[in-house]
């Protein structure tokens, strides 16, 4: 399993403010996917940010995950 520590990004300690750490996370992808749903579809963007979220919640830093998704797509479709 891949796990990547980077201490910029933070990992999880206890008893910190959970929902906004995790919305604050995710808000750059969301908005990112509501962007891209104008140029390509909601389906295709949809799955673009889950496939970014479920990279994070493996252990990828951001940029990571992000750059790793882009990298599957050919002319816009990951098939």
């Amino acid at each position: 399993m891949h796990y990547y520590q980077n201490w910029n990004y933070g990992s999880y300690i206890p008893y910190r403010d959970l929902k906004n750490e995790t919305l604050m996370i995710v808000k750059p992808f969301v908005n990112y996917g509501l962007t891209e749903a104008k140029f390509t579809s909601v389906s295709h963007a949809m799955t673009e940010v889950a496939a970014i979220a479920y990279l994070l919640g493996k252990g990828y830093d951001p940029q990571t995950a992000y750059k790793t998704v882009e990298s599957w797509e050919v002319n816009e479709s990951f098939y």
